[in-house]
């Protein structure tokens, strides 16, 4: 099997000053993951390494660069998955650490448990040997400027929902096995305790050797209302491509719930597709060597890895 790995950095509103960030960053974090796959990985360990090199960006909503609660805390949420024997392991509520999508790979293999929250997440991280990071250094000038908006009496933190960069990844490896990871800071000013659909399996994320695996995007309670993750999978089951897959159940949750979001699936033959019903999403992949990448509808740049490899070093 020829290895994949597709990464999107979040769907809604990406405002002009934050495209070349956004684009680079996905560019970076599919390169990383690829090149894992390429040296015979696994696509746990890609979609893992993806996802973490996305943490550390502050242009996503994501590890450093999350999003406040209404106190200006980071609370952050994030699950892994392996499509081999349905293992996943997911955090939700986690304050103090860089990384979530690694404590969630701990709970996956380190306990009987597939979700810690907040407190019993913090001890666990303990227990694991993860360095805390003081909240401080999670959040960034950006964050904290939208927070304070968000709390003028005439603001609406809705419309400050729009470019909210939840990232994920999922990737299929050379002995044909899929794996999803997905992780975010959730919605801005949102009430403390407040978990959305990336912690929740089948929403923020689902992967299945039978068919494949998919990573969400978008507002979290319509995703958890649609399940949407697992819908995709479903549709894929019933012989549907993974454009077509995601297509519908985007459609679905938008008629059904009025929700937007978006989507990258990969099936258990190599096939991907990156969609969303939103304005824009960033996303990359990488396949037979080729790097594609995109952020508005319609928009696919391609350039082959050792090219992309080379810009990266120089800084893209």
């Amino acid at each position: 099997m020829k290895p994949v790995i597709v990464v999107h950095g979040g769907a809604g509103r990406i405002f002009k000053e934050r495209e070349e960030g956004s684009r680079a960053g996905v560019v970076r974090a599919a390169l990383r993951g690829y090149g894992i796959l390429k040296q015979g990985g696994s696509a746990l360990d890609a979609v893992e390494e993806a996802v973490r090199s996305m943490e550390d960006d502050p242009h996503f909503n994501a590890g450093c660069g999350s999003v406040l609660n209404e106190k200006g805390e980071v609370e952050m949420d994030a699950i892994i998955m392996d499509g081999k024997n349905l293992d996943s392991g997911a955090v939700s509520a986690v304050k103090n650490i860089a990384n979530p999508i690694k404590l969630a790979r701990l709970v996956m293999e380190k306990t009987k448990h597939m979700l810690l929250t907040d407190h019993g997440a913090h001890l666990f991280a303990q227990a694991m040997g993860i360095p805390e990071t003081p909240g401080e250094k999670l959040i960034t000038e950006r964050s904290r400027e939208r927070w304070k908006k968000n709390l003028e009496p005439d603001s609406n933190p809705q419309e400050f929902q729009k470019d909210l960069g939840t990232v994920g990844a999922v990737a299929i490896d050379r002995e044909g096995n899929v794996a999803c990871a997905t992780s975010t800071g959730g919605l801005s000013n949102k009430l403390i305790g407040r978990v959305g659909d990336t912690a929740c399996i089948g929403s923020g994320g689902y992967a299945d050797n039978r068919s494949g695996a998919a990573s969400t995007t978008g507002h979290g309670e319509s995703i958890m209302k649609v399940v949407l993750a697992r819908l995709i999978l479903y549709h894929m089951e019933q012989g549907m491509s993974p454009e077509m897959a995601a297509d519908t159940a985007l459609e679905y949750m938008k008629t059904r719930v009025g929700g937007l979001g978006g989507v990258i699936v990969v099936n258990n033959s190599g096939e991907w597709a990156a969609r969303f019903s939103t304005k824009q999403m960033s996303w990359a992949t990488v396949k037979d060597d080729q790097l594609h990448y995109g952020i508005y509808a319609g928009e696919r740049d391609t350039k082959p890895v050792d090219e992309a490899l080379i810009s990266e070093s120089e800084g893209f």
